[in-house]
């Protein structure tokens, strides 16, 4: 749940990287909000549901597209490569693939590396503390 809030307070942040770890775990709660929410509605036949689940897709899209452009950020590719999911079958497929890979070790033009693993900044300060 730490992960799921950590975006959210990360609102509108679309620069730095994000771990796998932190997109998926965001995925998962954010998949599971939304399944409890359209069940209840669907369970009790009520409209109100419907509409809650209709705002919290509302208020989470940009925190959604954020941590997503950061997780293609932390692979070395640009945030605009997130279009390419609007090309049918193709598109997911490859955002699947992006999402699954692997941190970039080092750092890129986006920042150190989430994990620390790879940063010359670590690595200069064996011995100095």
């Amino acid at each position: 749940m730490n992960w799921y809030l950590k975006v959210l307070e990360n609102y509108a942040n679309f620069s730095g990287r994000a771990r796998r770890k932190e997109y998926w775990m965001f995925t998962l709660f954010h998949i599971l909000i939304l399944l409890a929410l359209a069940l209840t509605g669907v369970a009790t036949e009520s409209s109100v549901f419907i509409i809650i689940c209709y705002l919290y897709i509302l208020i989470t899209l940009i925190p959604t597209l954020a941590v997503a452009v950061r997780r293609l950020h932390d692979i070395g590719k640009s945030g605009w490569f997130y279009l390419l999911r609007m090309i049918p079958l193709v598109g997911p497929i490859l955002m699947l693939v992006w999402f699954c890979t692997d941190s970039e070790h080092g750092k890129n033009q986006w920042g150190d590396n989430p994990k620390g693993f790879g940063n010359d900044r670590e690595i200069s300060m064996i011995g100095r503390e």
